[in-house]
Parts: C-alpha cells; structure tokens; sequence
C-alpha cells in the first residue's frame, strides 16, 4: 500500500508529495518478500515530481520486471499515473481516476506554456503590433524555461512510453502505435484540458491501457478486500491528522511520515 492523507489535509506538505524519501520507504517495505510473487500495488497519491516517479518505477520493476499490477482504488494522479503505467495492468474501480502526466512546474503546465509560447509566436509573426500585447505575459517566464518545459515533457514521455512497451505491451507487434496513442492522450494539454483533469476507468480503456474493472472481476471477495483495506487507510488518515502518509506491506511492516 502506498497511501497519501492529501484529500483529507487542508494545509499543503512536501511529505504529502511521491518524494525521494519515498523510496527508502519502499526498499524497507519490499525487503525480504518474494520477488517471484509479483508485486500488487495499492496506490493513492496526488502525485510528485517526474525525476522520483521515474526513479520508483525504475525501482519496483528492477526488483519485479513486469510483474506488477497497480490497483487504484480511488485516485492516482499526475506521478502517480507514470508509475501505474509501470505496471502490466492497472485495476481501477467505477470511480476511480488517473490523470494527465504533463509536468507542472509550480503548478503551472509545462504543455500549457508551450502551446502559449507557439501561439505567441505564431500571433507575432501574423501581426508584429500583437508583441506589445504579448511581452508581459511572455515575461514571467524566467531565462531557459520555455527549454525546461520542454525537457521535461519529452522526459516524461520517454521513460513512461518505455515502460508500456517493455511492460504493458511487451511481445504486442502493436505496441509502439498503442503506445504513441496513450502517451499523447495523457501528456497532450490540448486533449486533457487540465492537468488536474479525472481520467476514468473507462476513458483510460478506451485510450488503450489494459484496465481490470474491479467490479468487472468474477472474485467479489477480492474487490472487498481491496476496498476495505483502501477504507481502513482512510478512516487511519482522518482519525490521526498528523500522518501525511503510510508505505505498508501485507507483512505488517511499515514506513509512515508526518506532516
């Protein structure tokens, strides 16, 4: 289970955030356990930077390969939906909901100020008069950071594209074409509209990710457990304000941060 408390905390906190601690908690969570069982990962998050995404998906399918299903009982957004994209399925429920995986900068779409940056481009080179109109707005953006932005972008696009071909398609003659598809649906800001946008189960499958409904599976025992773990992490959340997050195995053994 890697579960964040960011629904029920009001007050912003890094510890809420996929961070590089994150990952020590995972090695002391993941020690010991059989690598040849596969990983089930329980995910809920807001999500986190790209470098740790990248650096946890790395991570688990180092130890896993492509043994890992994701299971998303509520929401796995921004990094949290590159990792999920690690796994060879993900489980989500009728409610439940990935996201965009366009990096943001200071909550600001690195997507979104291309597209800005291009029109601005485009505006000025069709009437030269508009550059006044433009400068203040092309202004708050520091030295370099139309390059970051698109850094940052292909970045993501890269490792998160490779995971699904290695991973969720591996041996498919398709992949790359499925693949390309589902890379430009969930990093594309004029497809998503907002980086905060909810991307359903059925929108996710529609776009090609192999999605297991979890009320489509034939084992109910199985989405009970799901949901009754996922609850018990919520009702711990809600009764205990000062835990922003717990990384726990089915052993017991637990890495859990306070705000």
């Amino acid at each position: 289970m890697y579960h964040s408390a960011w629904l029920q905390r009001s007050e912003p906190s890094n510890n809420l955030a996929i961070n590089d601690n994150d990952i020590y908690s995972l090695m002391s969570c993941l020690y010991g356990l059989n690598k040849g069982e596969g990983l089930d990962l329980i995910l809920h998050t807001a999500g986190g930077g790209v470098a740790v995404a990248e650096a946890i998906g790395s991570y688990l399918r180092n130890k896993f390969a492509e043994d890992i299903v994701v299971i998303v009982p509520q929401l796995a957004m921004s990094a949290g939906t590159m990792i999920a994209c690690s796994a060879k399925a993900i489980i989500m429920g009728a409610h439940s909901s990935l996201s965009p995986i366009d990096p943001q900068f200071g909550g600001t779409s690195s997507h979104g100020v291309i597209t800005e940056f291009n029109r601005a481009k485009k505006d000025i080179e069709a009437n030269p008069l508009l550059a006044q109109l433009w400068a203040p707005i092309l202004q708050k953006y520091p030295p370099a950071f139309i390059g970051e932005c698109e850094n940052a972008m292909n970045w993501a696009k890269e490792f998160v594209g490779e995971w699904l071909i290695s991973g969720m398609f591996k041996g498919d003659k398709s992949a790359k074409e499925q693949v390309n598809r589902i890379v430009s649906e969930l990093s594309d800001h004029d497809h998503t509209k907002s980086h905060s946008r909810h991307i359903s189960a059925d929108k996710c499958a529609d776009i090609g990710l192999k999605v297991v409904k979890l009320e489509g599976t034939t084992n109910q025992e199985l989405q009970d457990t799901i949901l009754s773990v996922y609850h018990a992490y919520t009702h711990t959340m809600s009764a205990f304000p000062n835990i922003s997050k717990i990384i726990e195995n089915h052993n017991g053994q637990a890495s859990v941060s306070f705000s």
